[in-house]
């Protein structure tokens, strides 16, 4: 009887949490670090979603200087929310047409001017990725679509320097 109570206070408990840091580097001293959180148990799927992630926050960065940020607490239901997530690689799918299955939308639409008075988002398309401030597509933030962003569980810094998998667009340091 013991176990069992046992083995039913663990099922109880709370569900373990993945967590991982990213840092985007753009052009032009553009970049971006962010946090994203699903259940652990989705680690093994080929795809998180948006539908799937309990966390996720992102805040960009000129030449080290904040400039915007989001989060799951500022989504509203005309915002564009838009993420595919490969858990077993620890890579944002990226360098495909919008929305698809590698393409991001984090508070940007395709067109990366849907951020708002004030706000700030990310893209990935087919065209390029980039992000959007206070509702302006920042075009000179613009790297290749195709150019990898992964995931860590270490930490990140504003700068991107020493984040794991993560590729330099045209012009960035």
């Amino acid at each position: 009887m013991i176990r069992v109570a046992a083995v039913l206070a663990v099922l109880a408990g709370p569900a373990q949490a993945a967590q991982f840091n990213f840092c985007w580097s753009g052009s032009n001293g553009y970049t971006m670090t962010g946090t994203i959180g699903f259940a652990d148990a989705l680690m093994t799927r080929s795809r998180v979603t948006e539908e799937d992630v309990s966390l996720f926050r992102i805040a960009g960065f000129r030449d080290g200087v904040a400039i915007g940020k989001w989060n799951l607490n500022d989504l509203a239901e005309d915002t564009t929310w838009h993420l595919r997530f490969d858990p077993r690689t620890l890579t944002f799918l990226t360098g495909g047409s919008f929305p698809g299955e590698a393409s991001q939308g984090w508070n940007a639409n395709g067109d990366v001017t849907d951020c708002g008075p004030g706000g700030f988002g990310f893209n990935s398309g087919n065209y390029a990725q980039d992000i959007c401030l206070d509702g302006v597509w920042i075009s000179e933030s613009s790297i290749p679509p195709e150019t990898p962003l992964g995931a860590t569980a270490g930490p990140v810094t504003p700068d991107c320097r020493g984040a794991p998998l993560l590729g330099k667009g045209r012009g960035a340091t």
